[in-house]
This record gives C-alpha cells, structure tokens and sequence, in this order.
C-alpha cells in the first residue's frame, strides 16, 4: 500500500520530531530511575554469562592445550641442554682424571733421579704386548729421540727392564719379568750376586746365588753392573720366599705402566744393534732315562 504525497510529507514532518520526544522521555526516565537500569543490565549479564562462559569454554582449552605443548617443548629444550652439559661435564671430568693421573705418574718419575747418566727422554707407553708368552711394552719415543737399544726404562720406583727395539718414534722396552730377560743383581746387604731370571711370571727368579749365601724375605735388590748391562746400583725390588723358590718383588708396578723414562748411561758394551734376543717362549722338558735308551 502507498502512501499518498500529502500524507507521506506528514510523516516526514513528524518522524523527526517523534525521535526528539522519546529521547527526551528516555532521558527523564533513565534521570528518574537509573536503577531500574542498572537492574536490567544485571538480568541481562546474569542471562548472557553462561552463554559467553560456554562459548568461551573451548577457546581457553585451546589456550591451555597451547601452553602445555609450549611447556613440553621448553622441557625437551631444556633436557637436552641439559644432556650436552652433562656431556661437556663428563669430558672435562675424564680430562681431569687423566690429567691429574699424568700429573702423578710425572711426579713419580722426579723420586728417581738418574746418577752418572748421560742423557734421559720421559715416553709414554702406547701398547702393551703383556700375554702368557711376552712381557713388553711399547713407548712414544724413540730414535729421534736419543733411544737406542739396551738403554734402561725406569719409572720413580725403580728398574722396569731395557730397550731391545728402536723405531724412529718409537721404542720397544723388555720388562724384567719377561722370559728374555736375564739380569745381574747383588743384594744390597750381604753384596751377594745373583741373577734375576724373568719366566713370564708376576715376580722374576734369584737364580745363581752363592750356595752359601743368606737370603731373608724384604732384602733389597739392586743391580750388580756386571756384564754391562745397568750401572750399579738402581733399584730392582725386594726378595720374596715362594717356598724353595727365591723370587723378587719388583719395585715397579709392571701390570699399570703409563709412563717410563728411558736413561742413556753411556754404556759402550750394551746390546749391540745386531743383537737381537733369542726367542725362548717354552722350554722343553728334561728327557727322562727311559727316553734315553729309546
């Protein structure tokens, strides 16, 4: 239905004046009773807050489930730093422990100081043919180094054994306790000789001793010089009783060597460069009278 021009002119007229009156009159009464407002405000914030609550319900999940994976990976994170410095930690705890066991072995060498020697080199022991046949180790110095065969190793307790073979770096030590080893001796309180006779065993033989001489458990042994092998005088070991067997206790801990010192005492007769020691890796047993007159 249309509404003619006269009529709709009329409304025209009117509108703007009817929007003026309610204003006015919504004005005096929000004036006259501002707490009915406020009331209706309230009913309608207590109507709207389960709503709003619901519809905000899975926005905060979301929010949590948000933080708690940022939670998981912060700890993955921090695990692993954690992991590498514990790493870090480790290594420098090893390098320590090594550094503080070179440290000692270093301060052990310096108990010994050589006499009469003309020079000395400090290796380290790199390989170790220890087994129920050999009983030597290898060490990191050599003939650049000034080493050359029959010198003497010796660690700060005393006489570990002698070069037999020299590299250009490195060096060969024969230990008292191997089978090839032969050694002159004296003890050093009755100046009785003897020989000290490696078998492959934890403690070398005392063999040839004077029939007469004495020999009591804690003596101390010392090399002889005879033969021209060592000097007179470094330190071997003690004297041990295994029942009828005389045995030395070297001084030396010939099953942990980490570091020797190789001394030069100018000794012109010592191992020449072609003498090579024979291998006697078992001996063979004495053939009994019956197997004679087979």
């Amino acid at each position: 239905m249309r509404l003619s021009a006269p009529v709709k002119a009329v409304a025209q007229r009117l509108t703007l004046p009817f929007l003026i009156f309610v204003s006015a009159m919504l004005a005096v009464l929000g004036k006259a009773d501002v707490m009915l407002f406020d009331r209706v405000r309230v009913v309608l914030a207590d109507s709207m807050a389960p709503i709003l609550q619901a519809a905000g319900q899975p926005i905060a999940t979301a929010a949590d489930a948000v933080a708690s994976v940022e939670d998981i990976f912060a700890a993955y994170r921090q695990n692993q730093q954690l992991r590498e410095e514990n790493r870090r930690l480790l290594q420098w705890q090893e390098t320590a422990r090594r550094l503080a066991t070179e440290n000692e072995q270093l301060r052990n060498l310096t108990k010994f100081a050589p006499q009469d020697a003309v020079s000395s080199v400090t290796g380290e022991v790199i390989a170790d043919s220890g087994g129920a046949f050999l009983r030597n180790v290898m060490v990191n110095v050599g003939r650049r180094d000034g080493v050359a065969r029959g010198q003497a190793a010796m660690t700060g307790e005393g006489l570990v054994g002698r070069v037999i073979e020299v590299g250009e770096r490195t060096a060969r030590v024969l230990l008292l306790t191997d089978i090839n080893s032969h050694i002159p001796v004296t003890l050093e309180g009755s100046r009785e000789r003897a020989v000290l006779d490696g078998d492959n065993g934890d403690q070398p033989k005392l063999v040839y001793l004077q029939p007469k001489g004495e020999v009591k458990s804690g003596d101390r042994i010392v090399t002889s010089g005879a033969g021209g092998i060592f000097p007179p005088g470094l330190p071997v070991g003690i004297a041990a009783l295994d029942g009828s067997q005389l045995r030395v206790e070297p001084y030396a801990d010939l099953a942990r060597l980490d570091v020797l010192r190789i001394v030069n005492y100018g000794l012109p007769g010592v191992l020449p460069e072609t003498a090579i020691p024979a291998p006697r890796l078992l001996r063979a047993p004495k053939a009994s009278a019956a197997d004679k007159a087979r």
